[in-house]
């Protein structure tokens, strides 16, 4: 008696070639704020996980003594531009003199000196109070990046040490920036994926990669490759990329881990069968086909990667022919077979 089956077609159609792996987000840019000179907090001007701009003041540390330290250094610095006019004054003096034979020339040459030293003394104290305003600068803490902040790490009232006393950097950091927008992704695949993926970076192509939840099903937003590793992994032969993601809606997030599908291109006119068509036998996979005698034969099938319920023949099948995708278990080379009723769930070009 014939068995019955249910059939699908073998079709023709642009098959994307999906390279697939699990990644690690992580921040595009990653800052701990530090204090860069000593005193006690006075004021801190962020939230906790707020937006801030790159130049923001995040906390402010006691200026006073930084300011003295300035205002002396600049006091210093006109006192000493003071009498380096008046030594250049005297020098044209001596210089009127020398010329009328009225000084001698080791006097003036003494006079010449002195300007010279008064010179290169003005000049340290310009870098001295260039030193002493960036130090007072300093006593506001800004963002040097944009991003989101996190925990705070110091509170107000609290002493900060820079240096010195084999202090750690826990005794000045005060917040940790993380840049979430864009956003990266780093995965991992295997080594003899590297071609597939380096061909089309060489030639300038850019490289669409989607971040999938843990279920693998849900989309958490699409970006594109930006890294390959300069070096293969010896201990885990693979490969590590990074991927950048806009990340507008905040789906991915620092820390977090995702499914990661890189396509590495299009297949056009590709031959696909449903997944279900193909089994694996002792030689290797293989499908049904129907002939035109309604007899079920048996063809050898290379096969190539999956997506969306089909799978790409390699070679084995031509398009137009009927495959057999339920009921294979009852079948046998030169079978008679009968077409059954579809189930529900199956593939749309299944008869």
């Amino acid at each position: 008696m014939p068995i019955p089956v249910s059939l699908a077609s073998v079709t023709t159609e642009d098959f994307p070639i999906y390279l697939d792996g699990l990644g690690t987000v992580q921040a595009f840019n990653t800052v701990q704020v530090n204090a860069r000179v000593s005193g006690l907090i006075q004021e801190i001007k962020f939230q906790e996980g707020q937006e801030v701009k790159a130049g923001d003041v995040l906390a402010l540390i006691d200026p006073r003594t930084y300011q003295a330290q300035y205002d002396q250094a600049l006091s210093k610095q006109h006192q000493d531009e003071a009498q380096l006019q008046n030594a250049q004054s005297l020098l044209a003096r001596d210089q009127q003199l020398l010329n009328k034979a009225v000084l001698d020339k080791e006097t003036y040459d003494t006079q010449k000196y002195l300007v010279a030293q008064l010179m290169a003394t003005v000049q340290a104290d310009a870098a001295n109070v260039e030193q002493q305003k960036t130090q007072l600068d300093w006593t506001q803490v800004t963002a040097p990046i944009a991003g989101r902040t996190g925990v705070r790490l110091i509170d107000v009232g609290n002493q900060v040490q820079v240096g010195g006393n084999n202090q750690g950097a826990s005794n000045n950091a005060i917040v940790t920036i993380n840049q979430i927008q864009p956003i990266d992704v780093a995965f991992t695949l295997p080594q003899q994926d590297l071609n597939q993926i380096r061909e089309p970076m060489l030639a300038h192509k850019t490289l669409e990669v989607i971040a999938l939840d843990r279920n693998n099903k849900t989309i958490l937003s699409k970006g594109t490759l930006s890294v390959i590793d300069n070096q293969i992994d010896t201990a885990t032969a693979t490969v590590k990329l990074k991927a950048v993601f806009a990340n507008e809606d905040y789906k991915l997030w620092p820390g977090q881990f995702v499914n990661v599908r890189l396509l590495v291109g299009t297949r056009s006119k590709a031959i696909v069968v449903p997944s279900e068509a193909v089994q694996l036998g002792p030689d290797g996979s293989y499908v049904y086909v129907v002939s035109t005698e309604n007899k079920a034969l048996m063809r050898t099938v290379t096969t190539g990667p999956t997506e969306d319920g089909m799978i790409l023949i390699e070679s084995g099948l031509t398009t137009g022919e009927k495959v057999v995708t339920d009921g294979q278990y009852r079948l046998q080379p030169d079978s008679p077979v009968t077409t059954a009723p579809p189930k529900k769930g199956k593939m749309k070009n299944e008869k």
